[in-house]
């Protein structure tokens, strides 16, 4: 069973607020740990980071640059 990469609704206060996603720290197809760093999203001048949450192997369905939202799926961990 996949376990979606979304970004969190917590980052931000503003929900009309668009993010870039500036680096993918692993690639697709890698092996990653639960809690490990595996994104960096930019909103406006704020750079967050986003973790696996859950072991197994990522599949990457949004790209550097991709513009994305609170919730919005940017990957999928199986």
């Amino acid at each position: 069973m996949a376990t979606e990469v979304k970004v969190p609704q917590d980052l931000w206060q503003d929900d009309g607020m668009e993010a870039v996603i500036t680096n993918w720290l692993a690639s697709d197809g890698a092996t990653v740990r639960k809690g490990a760093l595996i994104a960096e999203i930019m909103v406006e001048k704020s750079q967050f980071e986003i973790t696996a949450p859950a072991d197994g192997a990522l599949t990457i369905t949004k790209q550097v640059d991709d513009i994305v939202r609170k919730g919005d799926v940017i990957g999928q961990i199986t």
